[in-house]
């Protein structure tokens, strides 16, 4: 256990590479257990993908998250630890900052539509030293031009910089169902609820009361991904009710918690 009392996951070797040995490199891992990175950075971007299970990538200024069907691109050169769900299958990709000047310079979670996931999965199977100018080149492009086109989507969460907020922030996301309101928080941080408010706003762009329910939706994904029912769910997210969480998910998703939720393995 670490001194704030979460778990302290295994890490994961993040791979030594001087350089890309093609412009678009790919990795595949399996992950039988949570695990993370050490905080790192890279010249090149990446592309954090699952076909299964769910990957977290944490940055100074935000949390990320995509469960399947959802990606994660990292620019170059930016501070980031990935976190893995148990029983992830991860499909990186690895790209040259010179193939992708339109990427931004912090972190998107994308959409991966069925043609985009099927390019990343042939990709994969090209040898590492492919040959740029033949048809493995021109996959190549095509898997870059739908990268450039997936559309782009807010499974993030703000994190803020300062030092109590984050003490705050830190124990809701490792336990989302926390009962205790800004009062109660402003107590445990000796500071004033007013202040606490002010600063959460300045921070994050959010008041606590929405920040904590898009943490709290978000938690949700990768239960679902693991089959948990939607009663249970809404009860580890710290919801009382099931339809109140049914609809602050369809509001928040476009969609309802059953319809994301991958079908229990009984």
């Amino acid at each position: 256990m670490s001194t704030n009392g979460q778990a302290i996951l295994p890490q994961r070797p993040i791979p030594t590479m001087a350089s890309l040995p093609r412009p678009l490199f790919a990795r595949s891992e399996s992950l039988p257990e949570r695990t993370t990175t050490p905080r790192h950075s890279h010249p090149w971007a990446q592309l954090s993908y699952a076909t299964s299970g769910v990957l977290r990538v944490h940055t100074e200024q935000r949390r990320f998250l995509a469960p399947p069907q959802r990606a994660i691109l990292v620019p170059p050169g930016l501070l980031h630890e990935v976190v893995s769900s148990p029983r992830t299958e991860m499909r990186s990709l690895y790209i040259d900052y010179r193939a992708v000047p339109w990427a931004p310079p912090h972190c998107q979670v994308l959409a991966v539509g069925p043609l985009l996931r099927e390019l990343i999965r042939a990709f994969g199977e090209l040898p590492v030293e492919y040959d740029e100018q033949g048809a493995d080149g021109r996959l190549a492009a095509v898997l870059l031009d739908q990268l450039h086109a997936a559309p782009e989507i807010g499974y993030s969460l703000p994190w803020p910089g300062d030092a109590r907020l984050r003490q705050l922030c830190e124990a809701l996301y490792a336990q989302p169902d926390l009962p205790l309101g800004l009062a109660q928080w402003s107590e445990r941080l000796q500071v004033s609820e007013k202040t606490l408010t002010r600063r959460f706003q300045r921070d994050t762009g959010l008041s606590f009361r929405a920040w904590r329910q898009r943490l709290r939706l978000l938690s949700a994904l990768p239960l679902l991904e693991q089959g948990e029912a939607v009663t249970e769910v809404a009860l580890a997210c710290g919801y009382d009710s099931t339809s109140a969480f049914i609809a602050a998910f369809r509001l928040h998703f476009g969609a309802t918690p059953g319809a994301v939720a991958r079908p229990r393995r009984d």
